[in-house]
């Protein structure tokens, strides 16, 4: 059995992952996502040219 003491701590340590991943792992995945995605369309029309309708 976890005595309170434990208990406590491991709540700490799961608020402070929490706001790690909310703070800092969230936005800088987002920005990856995003640049990556805007990075292959570039490279995709440099190679196969602008969209044509």
């Amino acid at each position: 059995m976890s005595t309170p003491e434990e208990d406590s701590l491991t709540k700490h340590q799961e608020f402070r992952l929490f706001l790690f991943i909310v703070v800092f792992l969230f936005p800088i995945l987002s920005i990856v996502l995003v640049g990556g995605f805007g990075f292959f369309v570039w490279m995709a029309q440099l190679i196969l040219g602008p969209p044509s309708y």
